[in-house]
C-alpha cells in the first residue's frame, strides 16, 4: 500500500512541474512583444491613443514619437489640476522652441467641454488640450486620481508616472530637462 501511494506522489509531482513548467512557457512575455503591451508603467512604452483637441484636429500619441513630452490627465473640477496648470503652461513655454509638448487630456467623461474650454482661457493654456470624451485614455491608463502626469521620452518610453498633484513649477523644469537626456 505504502508502495503504490509512494508511486502515486511520484506521478503527482512529476505531472505537477511539467504542468508548471509548460504554464511557464506559455505565458511568458518575450522581449520582442514586451515594449507592445499597454502598461502605463515607468520603462515601457506609452500606450498609444488618439483623441480630439478643442479645435477639432486629432492627435495621436504615436505619430509624436521621437520628442519629449508629458501626459497630463485633468478634470477643471479638480482642484490640485488647476494648481499645477500655470507651471505646466510656463514649462511648455520655456522648452516647446525644442521640440517639448505637453499634452493636457481632459477626462471629458467626468467633466464637460463648456468647462474644459473655459478653464482653458481662464488659464490662458496653450499647448493641446484633448478631450476624452468616452473615458479611454483614463481607463488605459488606469487613471486612480486625478491629475495623473506621465513624463514619456523620445523613445516613446515612459520615464516617470506622477499620480496626485500640484507639482511645483520646479519639479516638472527638471523633469522635462531630464526627458532630453
Amino acid at each position: 500500500m505504502n508502495e503504490i501511494r509512494n508511486h502515486t506522489w511520484t506521478f503527482v509531482s512529476i505531472l505537477a512541474l511539467l504542468f508548471g513548467a509548460a504554464w511557464t512557457w506559455f505565458s511568458a512575455v518575450d522581449s520582442t512583444r514586451a515594449e507592445q503591451l499597454a502598461v502605463p508603467r515607468q520603462g515601457f512604452v506609452a500606450p498609444d491613443f488618439s483623441l480630439q483637441t478643442l479645435e477639432g484636429e486629432t492627435i495621436r500619441l504615436s505619430e509624436l514619437r521621437g520628442r519629449p513630452l508629458i501626459i497630463n490627465i485633468w478634470a477643471s473640477w479638480c482642484l490640485p489640476c488647476e494648481a499645477e496648470m500655470p507651471a505646466l503652461q510656463n514649462v511648455y513655454d520655456e522648452y516647446r522652441d525644442e521640440g517639448f509638448t505637453v499634452l493636457a487630456v481632459n477626462a471629458t467623461s467626468q467633466d464637460s467641454r463648456a468647462d474644459a474650454e473655459a478653464f482653458v482661457r481662464e488659464y490662458g493654456l496653450t499647448f493641446p488640450i484633448l478631450l476624452d470624451t468616452e473615458g479611454r485614455v483614463v481607463r488605459l491608463y488606469q487613471v486612480s486620481a486625478f491629475p495623473s502626469s506621465y513624463f514619456v521620452g523620445p523613445d516613446g518610453k515612459i520615464r516617470e508616472v506622477i499620480v496626485g498633484g500640484p507639482m511645483s513649477e520646479a519639479l516638472l523644469d527638471i523633469r522635462a530637462q531630464e526627458l532630453f537626456e
